[in-house]
């Protein structure tokens, strides 16, 4: 089996010692029902391991692209999709 964490996002991402640190958030409820973002989990891989993520994370967008699930920003040259998910 294997283990599966669910985050709503991704909060800080480090570079320390030679090790990228990924720290995932989800969204806790508050008092003022605004809610809040919270650590959950914290990934910590090497570059080379980081660098192949981002690859494979680039593949991904293409494909959701293809299958018109997003869309390019054509204002920005194509290069970034547009969603409410993407933020500049």
């Amino acid at each position: 089996m294997v283990s599966e964490i669910f985050a709503d996002g991704v909060g800080r991402v480090d570079f320390v010692s030679g090790v990228v640190r990924i720290e995932l958030v989800s969204l806790e409820p508050t008092d003022s029902g605004q809610g809040k973002m919270e650590v959950r989990q914290r990934i910590a891989m090497p570059v080379d391991g980081f660098l192949h993520s981002l690859n494979t994370m680039g593949d991904l967008v293409n494909k959701l692209v293809e299958a018109g699930v997003l869309k390019r920003n054509e204002q920005a040259g194509g290069a970034e999709p547009a969603s409410p998910n993407f933020k500049k």
